[in-house]
């Protein structure tokens, strides 16, 4: 059998380490997608539940979907121990949800989770399918080149590691409006029902900016990949204090030892 590269990066690390730095963003930016008790609601690419939970919280019927298994039941303890009902989660990937029915939900959500899936037209086409007439589709992408933190952890990781191999589409390109049109205009989505913001995420941490930048090192598939590579090259060094001034650049708390950094994103939401 082979091994899917998507689902094996996902699971290479521990994204619930990271994930924990962004649970009040998740909560906010639910807050401002109009999730209500009647509606139903898929969240791809859920990870643990950052968005996916808050959603339920309000209410909704919730379906988390993500290629890792890890996450899934990481997710599905979270909800557990919450005592939610109306929630869960399970394994999937958005390039093939052959077992959601057509005009399912009535909310898709996907914050920096589809966007890193391989083949963005058949992911553009599957959660319109799935989603009911009148429906919205809301992603948050990031964007490449942006001078915030994560399109720049990408940025340097990406000049540790090999080049990706042929054919490969980058997952950035979810963060250039043009593509993101092109993308739903061939699923059947009218270009006027396609619309963009710019909003910021912000990662918050009880610990020191270097700190996350171990957890990024430690749990973190792309950035794991990254140091693998540069380990090699006898780079790691260099990589490690990259991040490091990256990071404490960015850092928005008077105090050194904790974290706050905002990062942009392009928020996309298209109605079916």
């Amino acid at each position: 059998m082979t091994i899917n590269p998507n689902k094996a990066l996902w699971e290479k690390g521990d994204f619930t380490q990271i994930a924990s730095t962004m649970r009040e963003s998740g909560e906010a930016l639910v807050s401002t997608l109009g999730i209500t008790k009647d509606l139903y609601v898929l969240d791809l690419g859920c990870g643990d539940g950052t968005t996916a939970i808050p959603e339920a919280r309000r209410g909704a019927k919730v379906l988390g979907v993500d290629i890792a298994k890890n996450l899934v039941e990481a997710g599905n303890m979270r909800v557990k121990s919450e005592g939610l009902t109306n929630i869960s989660f399970q394994e999937g990937d958005a390039t093939n949800l052959s077992d959601l029915h057509d005009e399912t939900f009535d909310v898709v959500v996907s914050i920096f989770g589809a966007m890193f899936a391989p083949r963005p037209s058949d992911v553009a086409k599957e959660m319109v399918r799935v989603t009911r007439k009148s429906g919205k589709i809301v992603m948050g992408n990031w964007i490449p080149g942006d001078p915030t933190l994560v399109a720049q952890i990408l940025k340097i990781s990406s000049a540790y590691t090999p080049p990706p191999p042929e054919g490969f589409v980058s997952p950035m390109l979810w963060g250039v409006e043009s593509n993101v049109v092109e993308r739903f205009t061939s699923a059947g989505i009218p270009k006027e029902n396609i619309m963009f913001s710019k909003e910021t995420f912000t990662f918050n941490a009880s610990y020191s900016p270097a700190k996350l930048v171990s957890n990024f090192k430690d749990y973190y598939g792309p950035t794991m990949n990254a140091f693998e590579a540069a380990e090699k090259n006898g780079k790691a060094n260099y990589l490690q204090r990259e991040l490091e001034d990256l990071f404490n650049s960015q850092n928005k708390s008077a105090d050194p030892n904790l974290t706050s950094i905002p990062a942009t994103f392009l928020k996309v939401t298209v109605i079916r």
